[in-house]
């Protein structure tokens, strides 16, 4: 590879990175943004003794994230695995909020 061929290389993937760096950025704000939410509701499910998990409408959720998947040309069972992971996350933080 000549010299040129690879500062363009060096170019096109410091290119992919920055906007790398900046989707990670939108997904950390995005990520927080929801955790907001989900202690209000946490918050609202203690102050009325609701239970901190909700099975149907998290199996409503897991199916609307794999449509949306499948729609983005993203692996649907990745995006499962992901929203999955973050209902564990949020239920942990309602259980805490409750105890």
């Amino acid at each position: 590879m000549t010299d040129d061929h690879a500062t363009r290389a060096d170019l096109l993937l410091a290119e992919h990175r920055e906007s790398i760096d900046r989707l990670d950025a939108i997904l950390v704000y995005t990520l927080a943004e929801r955790f907001k939410h989900t202690q209000s509701v946490g918050r609202l499910k203690a102050q009325h003794d609701l239970p901190p998990s909700d099975p149907s409408r998290e199996a409503r959720q897991i199916a609307r994230l794999e449509d949306l998947a499948t729609r983005a040309d993203l692996d649907p069972e990745f995006a499962k695995k992901f929203l999955n992971f973050i209902i564990a996350e949020v239920i942990r933080h309602h259980q805490k909020q409750q105890s």
